[in-house]
């Protein structure tokens, strides 16, 4: 009966010495450290970035995570501004000065539906016609055969730098009763309006030029009624003392943005828009298929910073009308400040200071889905959707059994 053949013979170099297993096993343990260490923070570099770091954290947790935080309890209290917010005297009220502001009917809750009205009127002009003028600013000053590109340039953003209070001054001077703009309509036959002193509102001037009664409006508008207010007066639109702050904020926003659009248009390579032209599109057409689709990203952050800017109006109101005539020109913001500096309701001030702060997320939340790039979309979309299969082990797998 023959042996089993044992095999070719092993030396004495041939099998896994003690030793050199020991070797291979910390070999294998130091590349398991380098990997780890190639992907994460190697040695003390994280504490040594979180130093670096730390005056600046120290900085913004002082001056704007504290007071904010001290605001939103400010917002919950009855604190009336004598004294600590955080004394024994200061009791928590909870959300009572946000549901006097959003669902009991009073003074309070009907001057901020007021000025929720009259801030969406103004965003609502505001921000398409800045954006409009500031990019046709910077097609105008990136053209090739302009000349003093510098000149032009400069004296459009100049009013951007310009003190806006110095300019509400101006205004107040252009516009007033015998400023240049109403004689200037009196040249063309047009009794121009006592700006800074006329309630109405542009929509009820144009319904009246048609034959509606403002002193009689149809009652199903004037007799529904919502936040405080009603539908007629919330289909007044901006009233003309607004409308007069409106022109001067797109003039003096327009630079800003216009610099922003320059920029993004001197970075379009010059080889894509001689292809098109090449391909025999006309301007109109080379704008909306080629220029436009390349300024997208700098299109939704000129609309997120002008509607943001918008909801934060300030300074001109409380230069030019402080909220007259008839509270048609009041905002949020010029709200807050009344009713905590001036009113002494630092609870409400402070609980219109965070409704605001929710409307601006919300809307620039809104803005950035209906500017979203789609098919980038999509793509993520399926991309997380295979990586969910591939968690759940239902995707599709790799390699035989």
């Amino acid at each position: 009966m023959s042996e089993p053949n044992p095999g070719p013979a092993k030396g004495p170099g041939s099998g896994p010495a003690p030793g050199r297993a020991a070797d291979t096993a910390k070999a294998g343990k130091g590349r398991v450290r380098r990997d780890r260490a190639s992907r994460g923070i190697r040695g003390g570099e994280g504490l040594a970035g979180w130093l670096f770091v730390s005056p600046v954290l120290v900085v913004l947790g002082l001056f704007l995570v504290v007071p904010i935080a001290m605001a939103l309890w400010v917002s919950l209290s009855d604190w009336k501004g004598q004294g600590s917010p955080f004394s024994s005297g200061v009791h928590f009220v909870g959300g009572e000065n946000y549901g006097q502001l959003v669902t009991k009917s009073g003074l309070a809750q009907s001057d901020f539906m007021t000025s929720l009205r009259n801030n969406a009127y103004y965003v609502l002009f505001v921000v398409p016609l800045q954006t409009a003028l500031a990019l046709g600013l910077a097609l105008l000053v990136n053209g090739r055969r302009l000349k003093g590109k510098g000149f032009f340039r400069t004296a459009y953003y100049f009013p951007s730098v310009t003190s806006s209070v110095a300019i509400s001054v101006v205004f107040l001077f252009i516009f007033s009763s015998s400023g240049v703009v109403n004689s200037l309509l009196a040249k063309v036959g047009v009794d121009g309006p006592a700006w800074f002193a006329d309630p109405r509102g542009i929509i009820h001037l144009a319904l009246g030029a048609f034959g509606v009664n403002q002193d009689a409006p149809p009652s199903a508008l004037a007799d529904t009624t919502v936040g405080g207010l009603s539908l007629w007066d919330w289909i007044s639109g901006p009233s003309v003392a607004m409308t007069a702050i409106i022109v001067l904020v797109v003039w003096t926003t327009a630079g800003t943005f216009m610099l922003m659009f320059l920029a993004a248009l001197q970075d379009i390579p010059l080889e894509v828009e001689e292809a098109a032209e090449i391909d025999g599109t006309g301007r109109w057409q080379r704008f909306r298929h080629v220029t436009l689709p390349m300024l997208k990203p700098t299109l939704f952050l000129v609309l997120t910073l002008g509607l943001i800017g918008t909801w934060q109006v300030f300074d001109q109101i409380y230069v030019m009308s402080q909220g007259s005539p008839g509270k048609t020109t009041l905002t949020p913001a010029f709200l807050s400040y009344q009713t905590s500096f001036i009113n002494n309701e630092w609870g409400q001030g402070s609980a219109i200071a965070f409704i605001l702060f929710a409307i601006i997320v919300a809307m620039t939340l809104l803005q950035r889905f209906v500017l979203r790039d789609k098919d980038e979309a999509r793509a993520k979309a399926t991309t997380r959707r295979a990586a969910k299969a591939a968690r759940s082990g239902s995707g599709p797998t790799t390699g035989a059994a």
